[in-house]
């Protein structure tokens, strides 16, 4: 029995863990979203395009929702520090090479490797909070969680602006700044985190089914990066690539359901709650990757602002997502119920799109602010709460791979929303920009003139005045697709169950009595067997903790 000594020792040294936990996910999510204000800048140094613009965002989402299945099925399997640890050292070297490129290619080369990082560092974070808090206590650490994720995600563009104005600092600062913080998040890690041992001598990763999804996923983003511009809609092109990629994924469905541990198991994901949970997930994702990249864009090509002030007026965004997830997830670590704040959010969310796509060039800033806040309440609301369902649902031996499962599916529909979003925005801006050159009897060789640049600064006061019209009603159109995309979580989430949270770490029935003095070779082989060693591995390195006794406030 623990005494009360040994329990506050414990309690300490899990807000001390969690100190560092919370930093890793907060700089893999500011590295995310602090580009997106700097891209232009960015881009436009670099010599980038408008489709380059997309990729710098798309690389690094692309590797990252590839990546968070496998990485959420090894946290199963193996030692889940060491796993956290590899993650921070590989976005650390990425995000130095990022700092370095001299071209845009490179750029996005070095930005699919910090992706890479990015999606292990996010599921390990939230499979390991998962294994040291129970789902209910979880709920007020949300409000935390959710209040990191929102400032990094907002907050980026304002740190990121800022740092591209100074003039001895530079955009090249936007990826080192993280350095230093993962490397104290290294240390702090590296000294307080001890989980139980938990790694498994019948270990069989799942190469094959993890390569098929990553190969078919990728297939359709890029498709629906290049359709329409490289070439048409209808074309032998459009037909190879959508074929391609969905038997590519067929085939990773039949692997799946072969294997003896999936990535994504199968029996997750079809499960009401979590398939629930995933639908609604890839409405969020658009909005909180999606919103974040095009206002950004939106603010500096189409009003005319600095970096840093592109990123002050996405403030009402911060504030609506870090208010929201705070207050949300205190209120459902006190009831127990999610599905309430779950819905309430969706309905904000679309709200706010649809506000967002009234916009152009010409549009009142408070209405702008207006829509910003109604997205972020509904993101706050809505994100972390529905990782919580699915956490809620599954036993512990199965949390890193559910915890993958939706993180991924949340993170294909930010890269879908960027992807979408962006070839939506490129075509109309090329569209309208074409068309008004047309009718002031401006050749333009069917390409939009200038189109496809976002050095501004180099054209004519006439182009220029053009191309910002044409980003301000782009960005209003775009946004009315993701509102469409929004009704349709919102709907999907009427059917979710209204489910209470639980006060274990495991499930009723998950958990055994440990079994210190047996062995192996006493007990039977079969599902009693397994259940017995999920039960009884534990810390060898320091205390564990009472699985009923609450997080220390």
């Amino acid at each position: 029995m623990s005494t009360p000594q040994s329990q506050g020792t414990e309690r300490s040294t899990v807000k001390r863990s969690l100190t560092g936990l919370l930093i890793v996910l907060g700089v893999t999510m500011l590295s995310g979203t602090i580009v997106s204000v700097a891209l232009p800048q960015i881009v436009g140094s670099l010599q980038g395009t408008q489709s380059q613009y997309t990729w710098v965002v798309t690389a690094t989402l692309l590797a990252s929702t590839s990546s968070t299945p496998i990485w959420g099925k090894l946290a199963d399997l193996f030692d889940k520090k060491r796993l956290l640890q590899i993650s921070i050292v590989l976005f650390i070297v990425a995000s130095l090479l990022c700092g370095f490129a001299q071209t845009t290619g490179q750029l996005i080369a070095f930005r699919a490797i910090q992706g890479l990082g990015m999606g292990a560092s996010q599921v390990l974070v939230q499979v390991i909070i998962g294994a040291l808090v129970s789902p209910k206590e979880r709920g007020r650490l949300n409000g935390l969680i959710g209040s990191v994720m929102a400032v990094a995600t907002v907050g980026g563009p304002l740190i990121g602006g800022a740092l591209t104005d100074a003039s001895w600092l530079g955009w090249r600062w936007c990826f080192f700044i993280g350095v230093p913080f993962m490397l104290v998040a290294m240390v702090v890690i590296t000294r307080t985190l001890h989980l139980a041992d938990v790694r498994r001598h019948d270990t069989r990763v799942d190469y094959v089914g993890a390569t098929l999804i990553a190969a078919g996923v990728s297939t359709l983003l890029l498709w629906v990066t290049f359709v329409g511009g490289s070439f048409d809609w209808i074309s032998w092109q459009s037909g190879a690539m959508v074929a391609g990629g969905l038997v590519l994924l067929a085939l990773a469905v039949w692997v799946e359901n072969r294997v003896s541990q999936p990535v994504i198991p199968l029996h997750l994901v079809v499960r009401r709650e979590t398939a629930i949970a995933i639908l609604a997930s890839v409405a969020v994702g658009m909005a909180m990757f999606g919103g974040a990249v095009f206002l950004g864009q939106y603010f500096q090509l189409s009003r005319g602002y600095s970096p840093t002030a592109a990123g002050l007026l996405t403030t009402p965004l911060m504030l609506g997502t870090m208010g929201a997830s705070t207050v949300a997830g205190w209120m459902v670590s006190r009831s127990g119920r999610v599905k309430p704040y779950v819905l309430t959010g969706l309905t904000t969310l679309t709200l706010g799109f649809l506000l967002l796509s009234t916009i152009d060039a010409s549009t009142s800033l408070l209405v702008v602010s207006l829509g910003m806040l109604a997205v972020g309440l509904g993101v706050g609301m809505s994100m972390q709460n529905l990782v919580l369902v699915v956490q809620n649902s599954v036993p512990l031996s199965e949390l890193g791979a559910a915890s993958g499962a939706i993180t991924f599916f949340r993170s294909l529909g930010g890269t879908i929303g960027v992807s979408v979003l962006g070839a939506i925005l490129a075509s109309r801006v090329s569209s309208n920009i074409t068309s008004r050159l047309d009718e002031m009897g401006v050749p333009t060789d069917g390409g939009g003139a200038d189109a496809g640049t976002l050095d501004l600064a180099g054209m004519p006061p006439f182009l220029r005045q053009i191309v910002e019209n044409a980003y301000g009603s782009a960005t209003g159109d775009l946004f009315l697709v993701a509102a469409g995309i929004a009704v349709f979580g919102l709907i999907v989430a009427f059917f979710l169950p209204d489910v209470r949270l639980r006060d274990t770490i495991d499930l009723p029935g998950e958990e055994e009595e440990p079994v210190s003095s047996t062995t192996d070779t006493d007990v039977p082989p079969g599902p009693e067997k397994r259940n017995m060693r999920r039960a009884t591995h534990r810390d060898e390195k320091g205390p564990v903790r009472d699985e009923t006794d609450p997080l220390p406030s």
